[in-house]
């Protein structure tokens, strides 16, 4: 747990940062009705298509908030990655009370303008994805970057690209 971060965290936030630290899997029914969605997203990033890259993207998020039960999110996907003397951004989640919660993904990195490797693209969506189920699944007050945040997302990710010779469905 980083300690610094943690310690400046009030009472009420020590106990949602602690309560997304103790899930550290989440179970994704039916994980290989999404492969059709998985590898639609491996070919369209292929083709460098950003509209087939979001269309992909956003039936996979359809998919994975169905099969856990959660409102939808609506997503974008958008050209070159925002950057800044802090990094390049990724992706991004934000939710505000009068509009649908919403994932920005970006497909090419921002120096070299290449496209994101599918890997990396499918892990940046199930970290945004992540940060709705926080809310809506588990009904966090809040969403932390917790150990138990990125096995979640490691969970996920699994279950739908699972290693080579693993005995889950994909």
């Amino acid at each position: 747990m980083p300690f610094a971060f943690y310690d400046r965290l009030s009472p009420r936030d020590k106990a949602i940062y602690r309560a997304s630290d103790a899930v550290s899997s989440l179970a994704l029914p039916a994980a290989a009705a999404l492969q059709p969605a998985v590898s639609e997203l491996r070919d369209a990033l292929l083709q460098q298509e950003r509209r087939r890259v979001e269309q992909a993207a956003s039936r996979l998020a359809a998919g994975l908030t169905e099969a856990l039960r959660v409102p939808p999110v609506l997503l974008t996907v958008l050209a070159v990655r925002p950057s800044s003397s802090w990094g390049e951004l990724h992706g991004l989640y934000t939710r505000t009370a009068r509009r649908p919660p919403q994932i920005q993904l970006w497909m090419r990195t921002a120096h070299h303008k290449r496209v994101v490797a599918f890997r990396t693209f499918l892990r940046t969506l199930l970290h945004e994805v992540g940060h709705h189920l926080d809310y809506e699944l588990l009904r966090l007050g809040d969403s932390f970057h917790t150990e138990g945040f990125f096995r979640r997302e490691s969970s996920l990710f699994k279950q739908l690209v699972p290693e080579p010779g693993d005995a889950r469905p994909a």
